[in-house]
């Protein structure tokens, strides 16, 4: 972590927790990390953001990089309430509008905390955000995921193809060399708690109001670039922007074109701070 120039935070919970401060801060960020990885890959965008005014807030989930629990498997309940702990903390001692930013899985447990509870929050920006997934299995695997998990929690159920993280051949090389990445198969409780939770959430739409920036690769082959596109269609906030990148694939921050990715959510919390000033 010595890269992220940042210091130990923590929120009550026995996560490892990260904060980078921004010398002028004119607001914070809470970053979750997505399934299989940790917060730690996220320096470049961090050292950015800071730069540009924000200081980020950002913790390993459970299960996932230097926190406890077993490797990879999850409830998503658990974590949505990780993160509501995490928002809890930052509303008591922050005193700068704070923004969540949630990239894939981190997208899905930002929005199941969303429409939990919105207090407290100026804007969610969620990066190629998991909220359809199990879409190409086969319709009696869906059906008996559930089952599944519930007797065989950790079943090594999927494999993730590797090469879909981004166009750049070293970011996967990268990943699989990282000790706090996980690499193995989708374990059956954590893929059909997934799925059960992306399903669950479209019913609750109607409760989001808060300003809202999506991106997502069109060519994004772990996650299905139509739940962005659904969220879109359907979420009812009147401040929603969505940009969607011909080519990307499911990293945008570490994609061909990742300082314009980066650019794109810089600018977009510059021009929601200026809104609120």
């Amino acid at each position: 972590m010595s890269h992220w120039g940042v210091e130990s935070w923590t929120f009550g919970r026995e996560l490892k927790g990260f904060r980078k401060l921004a010398r002028d801060e004119r607001g914070a960020v809470l970053l979750l990390h997505g399934y299989g990885e940790h917060a730690g890959r996220y320096g470049h965008v961090v050292e950015a953001l800071a730069d540009a005014g924000f200081s980020v807030y950002a913790y390993d989930q459970r299960g996932h990089g230097q926190s406890s629990g077993p490797r990879a498997l999850v409830r998503m309940a658990d974590l949505a309430e990780d993160h509501l702990a995490a928002r809890e903390w930052l509303r008591a001692h922050v005193k700068t509008p704070v923004f969540a930013l949630g990239h894939s899985m981190g997208g899905l447990v930002t929005a199941m905390s969303v429409v939990r509870d919105s207090r407290g929050l100026a804007g969610v920006i969620l990066s190629s955000p998991a909220l359809v997934t199990g879409q190409d299995a086969p319709p009696l695997v869906r059906r008996l995921a559930p089952l599944i998990a519930l007797v065989a929690p950790s079943f090594p159920a999927s494999v993730i193809e590797k090469g879909v993280l981004s166009r750049q051949a070293q970011v996967q090389e990268a990943f699989d060399a990282d000790p706090l990445c996980y690499t193995g198969k989708v374990k059956a409780r954590t893929g059909a708690e997934m799925m059960t939770a992306g399903h669950a959430l479209w019913s609750q739409l109607d409760r989001w109001s808060l300003p809202t920036l999506v991106i997502h690769g069109d060519a994004d082959r772990l996650i299905t670039v139509e739940g962005s596109r659904r969220f879109l269609r359907e979420v009812k906030s009147a401040d929603v922007q969505y940009w969607e990148v011909a080519g990307g694939y499911h990293e945008l921050f570490n994609d061909e074109g990742a300082d314009e990715a980066i650019a794109k959510v810089t600018s977009w919390l510059n021009g929601h701070v200026q809104l609120r000033a």
